[in-house]
């Protein structure tokens, strides 16, 4: 295998094309690059890499097959960009398999993802009604989120239902306070059709370490509730206020 210095002459006037290269996929599928750098960085060395050894910008992210051009074109090997990428991948995730090409749409959604985790992993939380509410949409939450989204709601900016799916005695011992609903596992199926009104608002579930209610939230979707969050880890993981009793 060649070995290629990152730090050579050759590698950076290929990776500065390679640039060139992604900049010029953008414009020609209305595409733009993952607001994730790092993503990019990576993306963008894999290509300059397989373009010095191979001769061509082989996908990063997959083994090119073939020791002789003859059999690497026969392995149909993935050539920068793809075409899984731009006919099935692009249009069904919002972004290609490596991740630096997405759609515009795709990339707007991921920088307010990690402007609110930038929000809530603070002290701070001071979520925006529309953070609140773009939040409440994921399908996992950690502690933080959690705690920011219950803060939001006493604002009044979003409404939710928060279920503890642990067992009574467990609820008794502390349950995080605004906690709506106790809907013990054991008891799933006989109690949570008490809360069938609650189909088309968010819930958000949890238990001790984020299991049970990982199997509940699966459980509520198959009965027809909108969208449900886990907490994950669970209570153990929740660093806001716990109450007895």
């Amino acid at each position: 295998m060649v070995q290629i210095d990152m730090n050579s002459d050759e590698f950076q006037a290929e990776l500065e094309k390679t640039w060139s290269f992604v900049e010029k996929v953008n414009k020609q599928f209305g595409l733009v690059q993952n607001p994730n750098e790092e993503v990019n960085e990576g993306v963008a060395m894999g290509l300059a890499r397989n373009r010095l050894i191979y001769g061509k910008r082989f996908c990063p992210c997959f083994m090119v097959i073939g020791e002789t051009k003859e059999e690497q074109k026969a392995a149909d090997n993935r050539i920068c960009p793809c075409k899984p990428a731009l006919e099935k991948e692009i249009p069904e995730d919002g972004l290609c398999h490596c991740g630096i090409f997405c759609t515009p749409e795709y990339a707007e959604k991921e920088k307010k993802k990690s402007e609110i985790e930038e929000i809530v992993h603070q002290h701070s939380k001071g979520l925006t009604k529309e953070q609140a509410e773009l939040l409440l949409k994921e399908e996992q939450l950690d502690g933080d989120e959690l705690e920011a989204l219950i803060e939001a709601r006493t604002l009044g900016m979003i409404d939710f239902t928060l279920m503890d799916v642990r067992e009574f005695m467990e609820f008794q011992m502390g349950h995080i306070v605004g906690t709506d609903v106790l809907v013990p596992t054991s008891q799933f199926y006989a109690k949570i059709e008490e809360h069938n009104d609650k189909k088309k608002r968010p819930v958000i579930v949890y238990c001790h370490t984020g299991s049970r209610s990982f199997q509940v939230q699966h459980a509520m979707k198959s009965l027809g509730f909108e969208h449900v969050c886990n907490l994950r880890p669970g209570i153990i993981g929740y660093t806001g206020e716990v109450q007895k009793g």
